[in-house]
């Protein structure tokens, strides 16, 4: 009986921590439909998993896509990664799911960042650019023994 209480908490937990974040767009181009961040908030020292449902209108064979991060408005990081890392290329024209994991240093203070991404196809062609926020909580400072 215990164990299928755990087991019942440890789901409620898991689904209830899994939830669509807010975006907004650079331009008034809406390809990207949700975002969703596992854990949410991040913890630093351990793995996010960043899934961005988005859409084009024409086949994509490849490209990249340009990620920066802001806290409290000042630059912090970025970087560059080819799209067929990040998403099974070719990219069909319709639905698909960009999946980019991270790992945020153990230094990275607590409180709300700022993510913007572009995806660029490789003929220069803008797939989709937006920016949301996530934010990563106090307790992800304390280390686990």
């Amino acid at each position: 009986m215990n164990r299928q209480l755990l087991l019942l908490f440890t789901f409620y937990v898991l689904v209830s921590s899994i939830q669509a974040i807010d975006f907004t767009y650079c331009d008034d181009e809406e390809n990207s439909q949700q975002i969703k961040i596992i854990p949410d908030p991040v913890v630093t020292g351990k793995p996010a998993i960043f899934n961005i449902s988005a859409v084009t209108d024409r086949s994509v064979s490849g490209g990249k896509v340009m990620i920066e991060v802001r806290y409290f408005g000042i630059h912090v990081h970025s970087e560059t990664h080819d799209i067929c890392e990040e998403v099974s290329c070719p990219i069909e024209a319709g639905n698909f799911v960009l999946s980019h994991a991270e790992t945020l240093p153990g230094y990275a203070p607590p409180g709300v960042y700022t993510l913007k991404t572009k995806m660029i196809g490789k003929n220069g062609y803008q797939l989709t650019c937006f920016s949301f926020k996530f934010k990563i909580g106090f307790g992800a400072l304390v280390s686990e023994s």
